[in-house]
């Protein structure tokens, strides 16, 4: 027999954890009720100032196993994902078809892939409104999806444009 089995539990531990909780809950409800602004992140700053280029693109996937991507605006290739490659666009379109599959969305409206005049990076689905910061995921992972804006910016003597951003120093 264990010493919980004949005192009673602290009081005061039962009071704070139950204070902890509606405190917790208050605030919820008075950041939800007042209805504000979500905290502007890097990324959301470089969609609003406005992009240097930006190009919206569909993803679809093949028989075969590979990704075709079209530019919306003409259905022209963008790119091919071949099979067992582009993990990276592979796994960033399919959190963003799973969602879009959740809210019953087609895969008709395009995603935007835009880049600031800083060199920032990011993909924008036009139907969810979801906005991913492609710079979060390392130079290479960015890379994958820039190379799909490059043509464009090639085309437009865009070339003196970022085409990395510099990196903070540790």
């Amino acid at each position: 027999m264990s010493a919980l089995d004949t005192e009673p539990f602290p009081r005061f531990a039962l009071i704070s954890a139950g204070a902890l909780v509606a405190v917790t809950l208050i605030g919820t409800a008075a950041v939800r009720l007042a209805k504000l602004p979500a905290p502007e992140t890097p990324a959301t700053a470089a969609a609003m100032s406005g992009p240097v280029a930006s190009l919206d693109l569909r993803f679809k996937d093949q028989a075969d196993g590979s990704v075709r991507i079209t530019r919306a605006s003409d259905n022209g290739l963008a790119g091919t994902v071949h099979p067992n490659e582009g993990g990276f666009i592979r796994g960033v379109m399919r959190g963003l078809a799973r969602d879009r599959i959740s809210r019953h969305i087609g895969e008709e409206p395009p995603f935007r892939l835009s880049l600031s005049s800083d060199g920032q990076l990011t993909l924008f689905d036009t139907a969810t409104s979801r906005l991913i910061d492609l710079e979060s995921f390392g130079q290479g992972n960015r890379d994958s999806f820039f190379d799909l804006l490059r043509p464009q910016l090639t085309r437009e003597g865009a070339a003196t444009l970022p085409i990395a951003r510099p990196r903070a120093a540790l």
